[in-house]
């Protein structure tokens, strides 16, 4: 679900975090006075609207210099001070601190006046203000942990441990209390603590994320248990896929700790309640504000910049997601990951050159891996360059070795830029190879039927493939278009306008699946319906290749029903 186009709900979701802030109304007085303060206030009003807009369309520093603007000119309005101080927040402006100042009751600028007495080494001042939040919803689970990382940037070891292992030897959130509790110990030199810590944060944590991948394997590593240490994030090959090109760069990394100090811990306690709130319905809001507030302290916190612009991508705000990962160095042990995300963003925005010269950049960098080579294929096909598209799917093919199950999209994918590029002897053989390694693939066996009812061959076994594709997705309305059609074209006419009905009903958009429906119809002698279909399937951005088929199919049918003679 998008994110900031609605932002405005982050003003009243984020955290039950953002409490409302009392603030005095105007007073009265004369009618100069009144008509002064009814001018301020209709500047105000349109600085508020247009700040509005811009937040919902995702320009943060936009609106927050229009809230901010408003808010000289109307300094008491609570709402120009609420969307000021959260916009100011998310864009990493400074006024956000200054604003939160005149908050008192706000959980979310309290916990950035925290931010601000801990970076300024005030860590009784952090402690105090933390301590003082009430322990409520979400944020009663963040609490302690920031709660100790003040006690233990204040030099308080026992009192941070004191704080964290009730927690940590309790029932809820169990894991990410001793997980901290582990960062302490080890930061302070309590081997044996930490060694405990990390044991049940292992334990009970419910899996290994990649953050925590990191963090004990830099304890293995720092304490002489190197193979243990490459096996941890060698998990995360299969946990994480998408940062399995990042993995020896990671290890390389684990010599030193993943956090250095107490800022470095509040950073990642941000950063794992953000993750977690981003994975509950309806918690992104929140989760972009945790991410916000790590940064503030960490701004090399990569994982915070990876989720950010997760969030702004699904939200539709390419630019503003590119933008969270810019800043990130090329010496990060996940820089490798960085630049793919980029890539691929760059090329939502239209940016294809320049996604294709990151690839390259990370081609050159890790000859070895596929990734780079199998995105480039995507990039390629999705612009119709089909031939490059064969070559790039066959480089990543080639890297990957002895092909297994997980395989076998690369396979699809460059059967389909086989097919695309007029040579369907290997196209075929691709989506064959494909079935053999995954033979359940629903869009695989809808493909590779639906290209055998178009050549004409293998029919019967066409049908009973993507009938299985169907039983597997049935409401995708493209197989179902391909069920109707390969029942037409064995002459089931009933059966196909029944299908090719309900495919229209999923797919109703589609100018294919329009084009069907009518040869279903004037198969069965339903003309008149059929042609509606035809015309209404060249109104829905036909493919090339559909366009002179559509206004053949009307032009005979046209003469037939001795509407117009039949054109050459």
């Amino acid at each position: 679900m998008s994110v900031l186009p609605r932002l405005r709900r982050v003003t009243l979701l984020t955290l039950t975090l953002l409490s409302s802030c009392a603030a005095t109304q105007p007073g009265g007085g004369d009618s100069a006075h009144a008509e002064t303060a009814r001018l301020e206030v209709s500047g105000a009003s349109g600085a508020y609207l247009s700040g509005r807009t811009a937040e919902a369309e995702g320009e943060l520093g936009l609106a927050a210099d229009l809230f901010l603007a408003g808010l000289k000119i109307d300094p008491s309005s609570p709402e120009l001070l609420r969307e000021a101080f959260i916009t100011s927040l998310l864009s990493g402006r400074g006024e956000a601190v200054t604003l939160a100042r005149r908050m008192q009751t706000n959980v979310a600028a309290q916990l950035l006046l925290a931010n601000a007495d801990a970076k300024d080494g005030r860590w009784s001042s952090a402690e105090n203000r933390l301590s003082a939040i009430v322990r409520q919803g979400p944020v009663q689970v963040l609490q302690p942990l920031l709660v100790a990382w003040a006690q233990f940037g204040g030099g308080r070891v026992d009192a941070a441990l004191a704080t964290l292992t009730p927690l940590a030897e309790g029932q809820r959130f169990r894991g990410a209390y001793a997980l901290h509790a582990a960062l302490i110990a080890d930061l302070a030199g309590r081997k044996p603590e930490a060694e405990r810590f990390y044991r049940i944060a292992q334990t009970d944590s419910g899996g290994v994320n990649l953050q925590m991948a990191r963090m004990l394997a830099s304890w293995q590593a720092r304490n002489g248990h190197v193979a243990e240490a490459q096996q941890t994030l060698n998990t995360l090959q299969d946990q994480a896929p998408d940062v399995a090109i990042a993995v020896p760069a990671l290890y390389n990394a684990s010599s030193k700790p993943m956090v250095r100090n107490a800022l470095d811990g509040m950073a990642e306690a941000y950063l794992a309640f953000g993750a977690a709130l981003r994975g509950q319905e309806g918690g992104a809001d929140q989760a972009v504000l945790m991410l916000r507030l790590g940064l503030d302290l960490r701004p090399d916190l990569t994982m915070a910049r990876l989720i950010s612009s997760d969030i702004l991508d699904a939200a539709h705000h390419e630019a503003g997601a590119l933008a969270m990962l810019n800043p990130v160095a090329e010496d990060d042990p996940l820089i490798a990951v960085v630049r793919l995300r980029q890539a691929a963003l760059s090329a939502r925005v239209g940016q294809v050159d320049a996604a294709l010269s990151l690839l390259d950049k990370v081609s050159a960098a890790y000859p070895t891996r596929p990734d780079p080579w199998s995105m480039r294929g995507d990039l390629l096909r999705d612009g119709k360059r089909f031939a490059e598209a064969v070559t790039a799917y066959s480089t990543a093919i080639q890297l990957r070795g002895k092909p297994d199950r997980s395989d076998w999209p690369l396979y699809y994918q460059r059967g389909i830029a086989y097919d695309r590029s007029g040579d369907w002897p290997h196209a075929e053989a691709d989506l064959q190879h494909a079935l053999q390694l995954s033979p359940d693939e629903p869009f695989v066996l809808n493909y590779l039927g639906y290209s055998w009812t178009e050549h004409g061959e293998n029919l019967t076994k066409a049908r009973q493939m993507i009938e299985r594709a169907v039983a597997l997705r049935p409401d995708d309305g493209a197989i179902v278009d391909s069920l109707g059609w390969v029942a037409l074209r064995q002459n089931d006419t009933k059966g196909a306008v029944r299908l090719l009905q309900r495919a229209v009903e999923l797919e109703s958009g589609d100018s294919t699946v329009n084009m069907h429906l009518g040869d279903a119809y004037w198969a069965v002698g339903r003309k008149l319906e059929a042609q509606f279909q035809w015309r209404r399937a060249l109104t829905l951005n036909p493919e090339p290749e559909d366009l002179p088929k559509l206004q053949a199919k009307l032009r005979e049918s046209e003469a037939a029903l001795g509407n117009l003679p039949a054109k050459p």
